[in-house]
């Protein structure tokens, strides 16, 4: 790099990570190359716009708008300069096979008049739980879910708080010592599912998504998900970046322990002094790496890694309207804790399932032509390491068993009304969206992939290669991903000895305190 000039680097990869990181280097002087192998922005965050229909194809639940508006600010802009947030209530519906509902909402006084419906015993549970999720979200979330974990001692600062908040028990686990009624503890232990854990297996110090929730409410971007990444593609672009559309990177070459070109499939060349993957893990380190001696070892330890579980979902439009469905519905089967457990480990594909039921026009509209529905339904179901199911052939005997569901229980007459459909299973996560066994989320969130135990930011050993996303700290979900191209950011800027935003100067001052 000749003094003077800017450092050139380029983002592998267009998703909520990658594009967050992208505008945030591209405002801190960086010249920043964002390469996507789609042909649209977005990677989970994908738009499938199909018979007048929009279907947002993944991440459906934003939960801290200011993670995304530090993006912006960092910039120089306001979020709302490029997209509209319109809060969403109740933030789920929560249906179970016995009638029993629950409206998930924002103001205190009225989730605990639902819970005294159900259990007045857990009144005052909850409220003890509710605290217990803010000292998680104090500690867990706003100190340490932007901050890198280099070194293991950058752990053991933290392991006295962590410890405190008995990081070392599981969600559920924590949830039963506050609340008493089975359907309230599967109320408030349902969140790690969104993130891709097991509520039985991850750590507590997931529940502060709950005291992340009461703090900003749930929001829904006009245009749906889509208008947002558009919206920060645009931003990018403004700030004067660069974008690659549907020119996948295939490799990029090592010299003298740092990175230097990247290649696309259509045979494109660039070289950069940085290179940041939001590209799947284990896909960056076994094919873009694949001639690295680095990128074989990283392989090989990743592989022995715990992976979330998968999704099957699909995208179905409807020209009749189910207005007495929310936004986000989430409807329980028979079982919880069984259902759960075949869901991570395999090997067969379970009998019964859990569903999440997506109706983004019941806050606007103008996802689907005038007196229809845009939905997706979402069931959990294993990766393809644990059960080797061919999708094609019971990728559409499952959509049949979720639609005679659907239809029995909740949306009459439904297969008469589809008027268009398409189904996203773990064979296309694999082959679409390159993830190791089709994960839909990465490496799973337990207490041993978490924080310093999880991929780094910044490689161990080629010094200009970082990583944004699920697959590195602080984890999935919107806002894990934006927090850690935050944290890539912060240490980005400090390598390169460029002046720090606001947004990433705190991030840096951690890292230089190590």
């Amino acid at each position: 790099m000749t003094k003077g000039t800017k450092p050139k680097a380029c983002v592998v990869g267009a998703g909520f990570g990658g594009l967050a990181l992208a505008c945030r280097l591209q405002a801190a002087g960086f010249q920043v190359t964002l390469i996507e192998g789609r042909d649209k922005l977005g990677g989970r965050a994908y738009v499938y716009e199909q018979d007048g229909y929009t279907f947002d194809g993944g991440p459906t639940v934003i939960t801290d708008p200011t993670c995304l508006e530090a993006v912006f600010e960092a910039g120089g802009a306001k979020l709302s300069d490029y997209v509209e947030l319109m809060p969403v209530s109740p933030f789920y519906n929560l249906r179970w096979e016995d009638g029993t509902t629950f409206d998930y909402v924002q103001d205190g006084d009225a989730l605990k008049e639902q819970i005294a419906k159900i259990n007045p015993k857990d009144v005052e549970g909850y409220d003890r739980f509710h605290a217990y999720t803010r000292r998680l979200f104090d500690e867990g979330y706003l100190k340490l879910g932007h901050v890198p974990f280099l070194n293991f001692w950058s752990m053991i600062r933290v392991a006295p708080q962590l410890a405190t908040l008995r990081a070392d028990k599981s969600v559920y686990s924590q949830v039963s010592k506050f609340i008493e009624d089975e359907h309230l503890r599967q109320a408030f232990s349902f969140h790690p599912l969104l993130v891709g854990g097991d509520p039985f297996k991850t750590s507590a110090i997931y529940a502060l998504i709950h005291a992340l929730e009461r703090e900003w409410g749930v929001w829904f971007p006009r245009g749906g998900t889509g208008a947002l990444v558009r919206g920060m593609g645009r931003f990018f672009e403004d700030l004067g970046g660069e974008v690659i559309l549907g020119d996948p990177v295939e490799e990029i070459d090592e010299v003298a322990g740092r990175l230097k070109t990247v290649r696309t499939k259509s045979g494109w060349t660039g070289d950069f002094d940085a290179v940041a993957s939001n590209a799947d893990v284990v896909h960056t380190y076994e094919k873009l790496l694949h001639r690295s001696p680095r990128g074989q070892k990283a392989t090989s330890a990743l592989k022995k890694k715990r992976y979330s579980m998968s999704l099957f979902v699909i995208y179905f439009g409807t020209d009749k309207k189910y207005e007495d469905i929310a936004h986000h519905t989430i409807l329980f089967g028979q079982r919880y804790r069984e259902l759960i457990s075949e869901i991570f480990a395999g090997p067969e594909l379970p009998e019964d399932f859990s569903l999440y039921l997506h109706r983004p026009t019941a806050t606007d509209p103008s996802l689907a032509p005038e007196g229809g529905e845009a939905f997706y339904v979402l069931s959990p179901v294993p990766h393809l390491g644990k059960a080797d199911i061919d999708w094609s052939v019971e990728g559409p005997k499952y959509k049949e068993r979720i639609y005679q569901y659907l239809e029995e229980r909740y949306l009459p007459d439904l297969r008469k009304h589809i008027v268009t459909d398409h189904m996203l299973t773990p064979q296309g996560f694999k082959d679409e969206l390159n993830s190791h066994h089709g994960s839909a989320f990465s490496l799973e969130p337990v207490l041993t992939q978490s924080a310093f135990f999880r991929l780094h930011n910044r490689d161990d050993e080629i010094e200009n290669l970082y990583f944004v996303g699920a697959g590195t700290h602080p984890g999935a979900g919107v806002p894990g991903v934006v927090g850690s191209a935050r944290a890539t950011a912060g240490l980005m800027i400090e390598d390169f000895g460029l002046t720090p935003t606001a947004g990433e100067h705190e991030a840096a001052q951690a890292v230089a305190a190590e």
